[in-house]
């Protein structure tokens, strides 16, 4: 059984969209590559609107957590990368990751970073994740 605990770091802002430190212990670590928003043909899924494409990366995350037997609760750490990041998009990003991980106790470790392209210029987001399982 695997156990991930979030504990409270003093002198850091508590924040509700990401922990900033999380401890997994468990039999095995699963690293997913960084997702991207195609669907299963390979065909892009949200035109240039920024939450449906979050959307779709996130339901590739959760396939890909499947195929590996783990699921959102067991992700510990994600990574986002943004085509031409800007500040607002950070609560758009965020209102999609809640439906994905609203149910935690904690949300897991995060970074955003603003990125100049990724490796198909449609792309406008990709995130990467690290889940651990018992």
């Amino acid at each position: 059984m695997s156990a991930t605990e979030y504990p409270p770091v003093p002198g850091l802002l508590k924040t509700p969209s990401y922990s900033h430190v999380a401890v997994a212990s468990g039999a095995r670590t699963i690293y997913l590559a960084g997702q991207v928003p195609a669907d299963a043909e390979g065909r892009l899924v949200g035109g240039t609107d920024l939450e449906a494409q979050a959307t779709q990366v996130m339901e590739n995350i959760g396939t890909a957590l499947a195929a590996a037997g783990a699921s959102f609760a067991d992700v510990v750490k994600i990574t986002t990368y943004v085509v031409d990041y800007k500040p607002e998009h950070r609560a758009l990003i965020s209102a999609v990751r809640a439906k994905f991980f609203g149910d935690r106790a904690a949300p897991p470790a995060s970074t955003l970073l603003g990125v100049a392209a990724l490796a198909s210029p449609d792309w406008l987001i990709e995130i990467e994740a690290v889940a651990v399982v018992g």
